[in-house]
C-alpha cells in the first residue's frame, strides 16, 4: 500500500519514502522491532504498531500518530520528519544519557514495559544530558515544543485492547453557527487521545470521507464524538455531540477471535437504538473479507439539528 499525502508535492511523498527505507528506521525507535510503519510526526520517530498504542495514550500534544501507510500526511509532518532525520538522529537526543542499569524493551516486550520505558524516554526526559533539557537540540522544532509540553495530563499505565479506524463520512443538516452557514469539523477523543478532521468551509452537509486512528483502552471506553464550526476570531462553537459504544464492537472482536478464520461475510454484533443513545437505527456489525466493519448514523445531541455517519474498523495490534 501506498503513501498518502494531501499534497500533490511528489518531492515531499519521496522525501517520507526514502526516509521510511533507511536502514535505522525499519526498526522501532523504541523497542527495536522490525516493519515500523507508525510514525510519531511531533517526535520525529518511526515506531511499531505496538509502541504506537502507547504513544496514543499520551495525547497528541506529546506524541501525533500517524501510520506510514494508512493515513494521509502533510507536507508539514512530512518536513518535521525529514528535518529530524529519523530514529538514529532522534535517539542520540531522547537515548543520550541511559543509566546502565535501564534495560530497553525488546519487540516481545510486554505493553507495561513499553509504557515505562516510553514515559520516561519522551514525557520524563530522563535519558536527556543535562545540557539538552537546558539548550534543546536545534533538529527539530518539534522537539523544541516537546520541552514545553505539560507532563501532568499523562495517563497511567494503560494495556490496549487494538485499534479502532473510525471513517467520518459525512454530516446531514449541520446547525447554522455563522449567518447562514457553517465551517464545521469533527473531534473525536478517547480516553487522553483527541484527533479531528479538516474543516469544510460554509456547508452544512459536509462530505469528510476522512480516516482517523485511535487504541481502544482495556476496559473499553465510549468514544466521544464533537462538532464545532470553525471561527478565526473567537472561540470554536459546538454543533453537537455524540457517544460511540464500543463495547459491541471489542465484543465481536472477541467472537472472531473465537471461530478463527471459519466465519466467512456475516453480521456478528449489533448496537441496538435505544432512547439512552444516539443512534437513528440499529448499528450492525460485519465481518467483511476478514475486517470487522460496524456502520452508523448519530442524531447529534445538545444541538437544534444534525447527524453524522461513520464507520468503524477494527485492526489489531499485530497488523
Amino acid at each position: 500500500m501506498g503513501l498518502f499525502v494531501l499534497s500533490d508535492s511528489k518531492s515531499a511523498m519521496s522525501r517520507l519514502k526514502n526516509l521510511s527505507a533507511h536502514q535505522d528506521n525499519r526498526f522501532c525507535a523504541d523497542c527495536g522491532a522490525p516493519d515500523a510503519k507508525w510514525a510519531s510526526t511531533n517526535l520525529g520517530v518511526f515506531i511499531c504498531i505496538n509502541c504506537s498504542s502507547v504513544h496514543r495514550s499520551l495525547g497528541v500534544h506529546i506524541s501525533k500518530v500517524l501510520s506510514v501507510t494508512l493515513d494521509e500526511w502533510t507536507e508539514e509532518e512530512i518536513a518535521v520528519m525529514a528535518e529530524v532525520g529519523g530514529n538514529a538522529a532522534a535517539n542520540i537526543i531522547y537515548e543520550a544519557n541511559v543509566p546502565s542499569d535501564c534495560q530497553k524493551p525488546g519487540p516481545e516486550a510486554s505493553i507495561d514495559a513499553r509504557t515505562v520505558w516510553i514515559r520516561r524516554k519522551y514525557v520524563d526526559q530522563d535519558f536527556l544530558k543535562p545540557t539538552l533539557r537546558i539548550k534543546p537540540s536545534a533538529a527539530s522544532s518539534s522537539i523544541n515544543s516537546f520541552y514545553s509540553a505539560p507532563s501532568n495530563q499523562m495517563v497511567g499505565t494503560m494495556e490496549f485492547l487494538g485499534l479502532v479506524k473510525v471513517r467520518v463520512l459525512k454530516g446531514t443538516n449541520l446547525a447554522v453557527r455563522d449567518m447562514r452557514t457553517s465551517d464545521p469539523y469533527v473531534v473525536l477523543t478517547l480516553g487522553q487521545q483527541k484527533v479531528k478532521t479538516r474543516v469544510i468551509k460554509s456547508n452544512l452537509n459536509p462530505v469528510w470521507n476522512e480516516e482517523l486512528m485511535l487504541s481502544v483502552p482495556s476496559p473499553p471506553q465510549s468514544l466521544k464524538v464533537q462538532v464545532y464550526d470553525k471561527d478565526a476570531l473567537s472561540a470554536d462553537d459546538i454543533m453537537g455531540e455524540a457517544e460511540v459504544n464500543l463495547e459491541p464492537l471489542v465484543s465481536a472482536v472477541k467472537v472472531q477471535e473465537g471461530f478463527g478464520e471459519d466465519l466467512g461475510d456475516v453480521q456478528i454484533g449489533r448496537w441496538l437504538a435505544t432512547r439512552d443513545n444516539a443512534l437513528i437505527r440499529d448499528s450492525s456489525i460485519q465481518l467483511l473479507h476478514g475486517q470487522l466493519k460496524q456502520e452508523m448514523s448519530l442524531k447529534l445531541q445538545n444541538v437544534e439539528s444534525g447527524e453524522l455517519d461513520l464507520e468503524l474498523e477494527w485492526v489489531t495490534l499485530t497488523e
